[in-house]
């Protein structure tokens, strides 16, 4: 029995003409904010906070950095700046000797054995947290 594979997963719907849902709602939501707008504070005043309005729905409906949506970018951006960050540094000497490979099996390494130290469960669990919060030479918490 043989079954159909959806494909073009990624690629939105054409519902209203050449726009999708999402922009469609971008501009119909901006020309309802600058009409609320000019029926509040006329044109005279209200054509400036309009004009920024209809301009960032034009930005958010057609300008693709990097070919993906902008809302993706400011969305990204919203997040970068109000979570948390981790910053670490340690003050030390630097070492002249090249880092040791990541991979096991490399310069004699056994397997499963990462800059010496046994890893279980998880490998790449535990490797990320090493790398994030112990350091190796000293087998301690930064």
């Amino acid at each position: 029995m043989q079954f159909k594979v959806p494909q073009f997963l990624d690629i939105e719907d054409k519902i209203f003409g050449p726009f999708t849902f999402r922009e469609f709602a971008y501009l119909a939501g901006a020309a309802g904010l600058c009409y609320v707008l000019y029926k509040l504070l006329g044109l005279f005043l209200g054509i400036i906070p309009m004009l920024l309005i209809a301009g960032f729905a034009l930005l958010l409906t057609f300008y693709r950095p990097n070919n993906k949506p902008l809302a993706f970018m400011l969305e990204a951006g919203f997040k970068y700046f109000t979570q948390n960050k981790l910053y670490i540094w340690k003050k030390g000497k630097k070492s002249t000797s090249p880092p040791a490979p990541l991979l096991s099996g490399e310069s004699g390494q056994k397997p499963g054995e990462v800059y010496g130290n046994r890893i279980s469960g998880s490998r790449l669990r535990d490797l990320a947290w090493s790398l994030d919060v112990l350091d190796l030479s000293k087998g301690q918490k930064r």
